[in-house]
């Protein structure tokens, strides 16, 4: 073999080192003004993102019913800047929720909730959070968009709180509690809840709440009273069928919520999204809640008796649901994505290696649950 000439040392060295410009270096101009973190951090992978085909969507825990009364909306001052907090609203929730309206407030949905907190209250590149997975990812990315660190800890086998957590997340200014768990649909006792709350006292304990009207004796609203350290999120994406109006509500105490309200945008709820999530949570509104509520559930029992009988016999295991989902592990959990996606079923699979074998199912109408059961019982061997 003839031996390279020095010119041809130059060009070949000349091309590895524009190869390797062109894998490293930003090749947009928005990727080099953009701050580094941002460049390898994965959005969060939203059921709309992934998207998927199929006539039966279980994948995203929307409601299946639409209540709104568009007829009876007031949208006739749409040319005006709604208010930053529509005292409406405020005093419907209050008188929902049972918590001070000076303790409240609204926002874009729980997720502008949980990056609120961590713009107010964290400094980025010195402070973090904590979480316990697997659970709702959109917290540790919040944190991530801000440069804010994450103490990432697992929950116990059973899905608990570790034994460690008090030690473990020393130092974190916010520690996120998603309960009922997203997407195990597990809870922690309220006792255990306050706990932690109690062995925390440096740190703002966050309980997310979101599904909470699905097993309302779990929440732990009522000791804001006791600890200046809680704070609840909650929202009208799940019970109150509203996931498309993006309202939710943070729930804390009045020196918490001053500093959230130096940081908040100055219209963060729409004037057609006041007017919807007012008249849902208004006293009619309420008590439809409640009973569709009553309705998932008893769907939600009947999909979870059926996937239970399906593990029974082909391996796996169903998680006691306390949310609007039920979380199942099967040993054979790719004949089962083979099996939902060829009946046009669209459900949600995790990359989460404690996940990898489970498969979350949302709540949903009499129909569509007829068609799961009957759909998971069609692979019974008598």
């Amino acid at each position: 073999m003839s031996q390279m000439s020095s010119m041809e040392k130059t060009a070949e060295s000349t091309a590895l080192t524009a190869s390797t410009l062109a894998q490293s270096a930003p090749i947009t101009l928005a990727e080099r003004l953009a701050r580094p973190e941002l460049l390898d951090l994965v959005p969060y992978q939203s059921a709309r993102r992934l998207g998927g085909q199929g006539d039966i969507w279980i994948n995203a825990n929307e409601s299946p019913f639409n209540n709104v009364d568009t007829a009876a909306l007031d949208l006739s001052k749409l040319n005006r800047y709604p208010e930053c907090q529509p005292p409406k609203l405020i005093s419907a929730y209050s008188d929902y929720s049972g918590v001070s309206a000076s303790k409240i407030v609204a926002s874009r949905g729980a997720d502008e909730a949980i990056e609120l907190l961590i713009r107010a209250f964290c400094i980025p590149g010195v402070d973090s959070i904590a979480t316990f997975g697997p659970t709702y990812g959109m917290y540790a990315i919040s944190a991530n968009t801000f440069n804010v660190g994450v103490k990432a800890l697992n929950l116990s086998a059973e899905y608990g709180l570790p034994s460690s957590y008090a030690e473990d997340v020393r130092g974190a200014k916010l520690v996120f509690i998603c309960n009922p768990n997203n997407p195990t649909g597990t809870v922690i006792d309220k006792a255990i809840i306050e706990q932690a709350i109690n062995a925390l006292p440096d740190a703002l304990v966050v309980i997310d709440e979101a599904y909470i009207e699905f097993c309302p004796e779990y929440s732990v609203a009522d000791l804001l009273e006791s600890y200046p350290n809680l704070v609840v999120l909650r929202t009208l994406s799940k019970a109150f069928a509203l996931a498309g109006a993006r309202c939710g509500f943070m729930l804390a105490n009045e020196a918490v919520v001053e500093i959230i309200m130096r940081v908040i945008a100055p219209y963060p709820v729409p004037l057609p999204v006041s007017e919807i999530a007012t008249q849902a949570i208004s006293s009619a509104g309420v008590a439809r809640m409640k009973h569709q509520v009553r309705e998932l559930n008893q769907q939600g029992k009947r999909l979870a008796a059926a996937l239970n009988l399906y593990c029974e016999q082909w391996g796996g295991r169903v998680l006691t649901p306390y949310g609007n989902y039920v979380l199942a592990e099967f040993d054979d959990v790719t004949k089962v994505a083979a099996l939902l996606q060829g009946s046009g079923v669209v459900a949600r699979a995790y990359k989460d290696p404690r996940l990898a074998k489970a498969i979350r199912f949302s709540f949903t109408s009499k129909a569509d649950t007829d068609h799961l059961v009957a759909l998971f019982e069609s692979q019974r061997v008598e």
